[in-house]
């Protein structure tokens, strides 16, 4: 998936916040509360997350409502597999970042991974 730039991360965090899906006139009406924003700007923003697979849409009589296609943690651990498969050498990576982790991350992490071997 490609990356997000700043309103589109702003929209990705108060699509995942919501229970239900989302149309553009809700979604303005909560950036209201933070800033203005023009109904067609955040219109954009959503085709393009939409474009990019960030979100789905499902028509409800004439407006799309929009969700995320995955979950924050999916999205954010695909990332990080994209940033690995990226590195020339993804161990070292991983070892870095392994030496970066708290306490909760690690135990965390050793959970995981013995889960992850059975």
């Amino acid at each position: 998936m490609k990356g997000l730039g700043g309103l589109e991360a702003e929209v990705m965090d108060i699509l995942w916040a919501s229970p239900d899906p989302m149309s553009v006139h809700d979604l303005v009406t909560v950036f209201s509360e933070r800033r203005e924003l023009a109904y067609t700007t955040v219109l954009t923003v959503v085709t393009h997350l939409h474009e990019k697979g960030w979100v789905e849409r499902d028509k409800r009589s004439r407006a799309y409502f929009y969700s995320p296609k995955q979950s924050r943690e999916e999205a954010t651990s695909q990332a990080l597999r994209e940033l690995l498969d990226a590195s020339s050498d993804s161990a070292a990576v991983l070892l870095h970042f392994a030496r970066t982790v708290s306490e909760t991350e690690h135990a965390a992490l050793r959970r995981g991974l013995r889960k992850s071997r059975r």
